[in-house]
C-alpha cells in the first residue's frame, strides 16, 4: 500500500518521539503529565490516530531534552503538509528554539592571527533575536591568564602588567544586510587587570539600530593583545544557543606551528576535539581551521599550539587567551 509524503513524515515523527520517550525511561502516563496532556491524547499521537502539532512538538522537546531532534521531525512533517498545499497555521523555524530563547548566535567566526609579537582577534557573529524584547547591546568578554597553572604567579604578573583597555584598540562594527558597515559605540562594564567586559551598543553618532524580535543582523569586533599577556591558547565559550562555530588560527609557517584542540562541557571532562583541526598554507602563513555545528551551551573549545622552531612564546603551561560572550 502506497503512503503519502505526509503519512511518511508523520510516521517518522512518531518514531523519533517514541525513541526519545523510551530513552528517557518515561511511561506514557508520566510523560503526558509532564507535557500537560491527557495520557489518551499522547497514546493517540504515538499510534498515528492524531497528527502532531507544533505545540505538542515543543512540549516534547522541553520535557525529553531531545536536542532539537523531535522538533526537526515536526518541521519535516509540516513541510510535507505545506508541499501538499495545506496552509501552515503559524511560521515554523527550522531550528528548535525553546520559548523565550532570547538572542541566538546563528554563526560565529572567530579568527586569531599572530604577527610581530602581538595577537589580533577578530570575531564576527550573525545574531537572531528569538526573544520578545529588542536587543540594544551585546556583551563581550575578554580574559587573559599568563600562568593558568599558577594563580598566584599569574595574579602578580597581571598586577604588574595589566591588560589595558586603550592598548586593546577595540573596534566594533554593525554590518547591515544592505549598505556599508557602521561603527558601534561601546562602554566598559568591568575593567580588571586580566579581565574586561564591554557592552557593544547598537548605536553610533548617526542613530540607533536595535535588533527587534524576529530580526537578524551581523556584528564584528576586533582587538589586539601583546604576546607578553596572551599565550598559545585560543578558547571559545558557548554561552548562548549557537548554530555554527568556526575557528581559525593564522600563524607564521617559518615557526613550524603544531596545533591541537580540546573540549569540555558540563557533562564531560577535557577531551580531544571530536574532529581534527585542518591546516592549509597561504604564502608564509600556516592557517588552521576547525568548526562544529550546534555546540551545546556551556561547552568550551580550546585550541593549543606550539612553535617547533624559534623562541617559545611562553614557558610550559603558561599563557591563555580566552574570549566569551553572554
Amino acid at each position: 500500500m502506497t503512503t503519502s509524503p505526509i503519512e511518511r513524515a508523520a510516521a517518522t515523527f512518531v518514531a523519533v518521539f517514541g525513541r526519545w520517550r523510551a530513552d528517557r525511561g518515561l511511561t506514557k502516563k508520566d510523560l503526558a503529565a509532564q507535557m500537560g496532556f491527557d495520557p489518551s491524547y499522547l497514546s493517540h499521537v504515538e499510534r498515528g490516530r492524531h497528527r502532531p502539532t507544533a505545540d505538542f512538538a515543543r512540549r516534547a522537546e522541553l520535557v525529553l531534552r531531545a536536542g532539537g531532534a523531535i522538533w526537526q521531525a515536526y518541521v519535516e512533517y509540516d513541510g510535507a503538509r505545506a508541499a501538499a498545499g495545506r496552509t501552515r497555521r503559524e511560521p515554523i523555524s527550522d531550528r528548535w528554539l525553546p520559548p523565550g530563547s532570547g538572542p541566538v548566535v546563528e554563526q560565529e567566526l572567530a579568527a586569531l592571527s599572530y604577527q610581530d609579537g602581538a595577537y589580533q582577534c577578530r570575531i564576527r557573529r550573525v545574531l537572531y533575536n528569538a526573544g520578545a524584547e529588542p536587543i540594544a547591546r551585546w556583551l563581550v568578554r575578554i580574559a587573559v591568564d599568563r600562568y593558568p597553572q599558577d594563580p598566584e604567579r599569574s595574579n602578580a604578573h597581571h598586577r604588574a602588567h595589566p591588560l589595558s583597555i586603550s592598548a586593546l584598540d577595540l573596534r566594533a562594527e554593525w554590518l547591515p544586510e544592505e549598505g556599508t558597515p557602521e561603527p558601534m559605540h561601546w562602554r566598559v562594564k568591568h575593567d580588571r587587570d586580566a579581565f574586561k567586559e564591554v557592552w557593544l551598543l547598537f548605536e553610533n553618532d548617526a542613530g540607533s539600530f536595535p535588533l527587534y524580535p524576529g530580526q537578524r543582523t551581523t556584528i564584528e569586533y576586533a582587538y589586539t593583545v601583546s604576546d607578553h599577556l596572551w599565550g598559545p591558547w585560543f578558547q571559545r565559550a558557548i554561552r548562548l544557543p549557537t548554530q555554527s562555530l568556526q575557528v581559525s588560527l593564522d600563524l607564521p609557517a617559518v615557526r613550524q606551528p603544531q596545533v591541537w584542540g580540546v573540549e569540555t562541557s558540563l557533562s564531560t571532562e577535557e577531551a580531544p576535539l571530536r574532529t581534527p583541526v585542518a591546516r592549509r598554507s597561504e604564502g608564509d602563513r600556516a592557517v588552521f581551521e576547525w568548526e562544529t555545528e550546534n555546540p551545546p551551551v556551556h561547552s568550551r573549545y580550546r585550541l593549543h599550539w606550539r612553535f617547533r622552531s624559534g623562541p617559545a612564546l611562553a614557558s610550559t603551561g603558561s599563557g591563555v587567551g580566552a574570549i566569551g560572550m553572554r
